[in-house]
């Protein structure tokens, strides 16, 4: 039960915030809206089957979201400078990534933060490995490297307890 509430709180609150819409009618809709996809969720039994974001700590996230976002910001600059430079090598390549995951909401989350990072795109998940299609050679050597895997499997880990 505990799973559900944070699904629908999880919902309602992140409507609210990317929405930016106070009107009582739309915050009903809005309601509706969560309670539904909710009920969706609950029909294909996925609700304390996929709830593993509860056993992870927010620091973690916070720190993965950061280094993240400045990943992706070296990539928009390196793709930039690529396509303003036609000088510069572009070298289409297709990788395959391994991923440590255990879970499948960490073999996901690997495999968006590839696609969100520019100049690289998930394309399957197999086994444990990822297909990657990167712009550059240095993109998917990046990759094969396993910062990105590391972090994100670091993000898996239950809490410590606390004595």
């Amino acid at each position: 039960m505990a799973h559900a509430i944070s699904l629908i709180v999880t919902l309602a609150v992140t409507w609210m915030l990317l929405s930016g819409y106070w009107d009582p009618l739309l915050l009903g809709l809005g309601a509706l809206s969560c309670l539904a996809v909710y009920g969706i969720v609950a029909r294909m039994d996925l609700v304390d089957h996929e709830a593993h974001y509860l056993n992870l700590r927010f620091g973690r996230w916070i720190k993965y979201a950061c280094w993240l976002m400045w990943q992706i910001a070296v990539a928009n600059i390196d793709v930039a400078r690529r396509v303003l430079h036609p000088r510069l090598p572009i070298s289409p390549t297709v990788a395959h990534i391994k991923s440590t995951q255990q879970t499948e909401l960490g073999r996901v989350i690997f495999a968006n933060s590839i696609t969100l990072t520019p100049g690289t795109v998930s394309m399957d998940l197999v086994d444990g490995e990822i297909e990657v299609h990167a712009l550059t050679e240095a993109a998917a050597d990046a990759l094969h490297g396993g910062e990105m895997d590391r972090r994100v499997t670091a993000l898996e880990k239950p809490a410590l307890p606390s004595h």
